[in-house]
């Protein structure tokens, strides 16, 4: 009977709401064949002292293991980190890869690269993608900002034994779909047990690959709860407990928001406890005048202070930059804002890191004072960038009394483009009020 079949197996898992084509909004955003290339960008592009960079993105397709592997062999250097971007694809070929990032010590993150040389808006139209398929490097930027790793790709994403998710950044996971072809009439139970047989085998090298990546089997228990045509969003505490992004203070990069005011922004995510809740934290840099910065500090209110808050940041050796005053609550979020001069900015500059001092009460009355370091990579060129547009002081200027809340904190990782997660729904990661 099973010589009447033939059967054309592909567990795929990408959402139909996600096939680049399906819409033309879909097709400018992926590319239907997995692309990987190398990419170099400014100083401290992909990190301190990181200029270079591996991009992978676009859909997972039956062919992409054989040209990553070709691909891999020629680069020589390991430690040149890798940035996904996809929605996913064929899940026989991400574990494929996820293997080839395991032998070779990988260190993969989610991010966007977006390419100078190609058109804007778009990064896969067909001159682009001839230019970053062509031999040697790319000149390209990243953002970590709304850029994703979806269902297969967080398979992919798992081979990497150094491995970081970004606060603004999304991994994604739903189900398996099982896809198959018969030709002939053979009778409908024997194709119902074929497809269960299949079926229970995936799961199976599901299990089996999650656990060989060192991932704890609770995500593959959630992602079999979570049907193929929906898609949950990883939260901060399921990466860290799953053991797939174990850092204790996730942070981005120093970057331009340009907006109708535009300011210079960086958000972190503090581990709070065994790692069950992380706390959200934000920092504005806005340029009032050439003479004056103004720096605000946003974070999510602790339920379980009382009294008095407060934060200071130095630079360096001792060298205040900011706060030490009663914070502005805006709903669940505390906000502090602070003058700074150009002397304290440039000293902000000159440091790799900034330190950050809290003090918080406790119900018991006694403080808990708490000290962490965030880098300051990407302060100096977003600041350069943001001092072009900034006016000069006026004559007889006063002193700026402009409330923190005259602009709330912003979102973290709210993908909200049809490509960041299928219809049907997404379990989206906590954000805060925007302008």
């Amino acid at each position: 009977m099973f010589g009447r079949l033939l059967f054309v197996v592909g567990l795929l898992s990408i959402s139909p709401a996600l096939r680049a084509q399906e819409t033309p909004a879909e097709k400018v955003e992926f590319a239907p064949k997995l692309t990987i290339y190398l990419a170099k960008g400014a100083a401290n592009a992909c990190g301190a002292g990181c200029d270079r960079w591996i991009a992978i993105e676009g859909e997972i397709d039956r062919g992409a293991a054989a040209r990553i592997r070709s691909f891999l062999a020629k680069v020589k250097d390991t430690q040149r980190p890798i940035y996904l971007y996809s929605p996913g694809g064929n899940v026989e070929q991400s574990y494929a890869i996820a293997r080839l990032l395991r032998a070779r010590k990988a260190i993969a993150r989610v991010g966007r690269t977006i390419v100078g040389a190609c058109a804007t808006g778009t990064q896969v139209d067909a001159k682009c993608l001839t230019i970053k398929n062509a031999v040697g490097e790319v000149e390209a930027e990243l953002t970590t900002r709304n850029a994703l790793c979806n269902s297969a790709c967080g398979y992919l994403f798992l081979g990497a034994t150094s491995r970081e998710v970004a606060p603004d950044a999304v991994i994604a996971v739903h189900n398996s779909r099982l896809t198959f072809t018969v030709h002939g009439h053979p009778p409908p139970e024997i194709v119902a047990a074929y497809r269960q047989r299949q079926l229970v085998t995936a799961d199976r090298d599901r299990a089996a690959f999650v656990a060989a990546m060192g991932i704890k089997r609770e995500l593959n228990d959630l992602i079999k709860t979570v049907k193929f045509e929906s898609m949950h969003v990883l939260t901060r505490p399921e990466l860290y407990r799953f053991g797939i992004d174990t850092r204790p203070l996730p942070e981005t990069m120093w970057t331009l928001e340009k907006v109708a005011r535009p300011y210079v922004r960086k958000i972190a995510l503090e581990k709070r406890g065994d790692g069950a809740a992380f706390r959200m934290l934000e920092w504005r840099l806005f340029c009032e005048t050439r003479e004056r910065a103004r720096l605000m500090f946003v974070r999510e209110f602790d339920e379980g202070t009382a009294g008095k808050s407060t934060v200071a940041m130095t630079a360096g050796t001792g060298k205040a930059v900011a706060f030490g005053r009663l914070a502005v609550r805006l709903g669940k979020y505390e906000v502090w804002s602070d003058a700074v001069t150009p002397d304290t900015v440039k000293a902000m500059l000159a440091e790799p890191h900034l330190q950050v001092d809290e003090s918080t009460q406790g119900s018991d009355g006694k403080p808990n004072p708490a000290t962490f370091d965030i880098d300051t990579t990407g302060l100096e060129p977003a600041w350069t960038q943001l001092m072009t547009s900034c006016p000069a002081a006026p004559a007889a200027a006063k002193p700026s009394t402009a409330s923190p809340a005259a602009a709330p904190p912003s979102a973290i990782a709210t993908p909200s483009s049809a490509s960041a997660a299928p219809s049907g729904g997404r379990a989206a990661p906590g954000e805060t009020p925007s302008p």
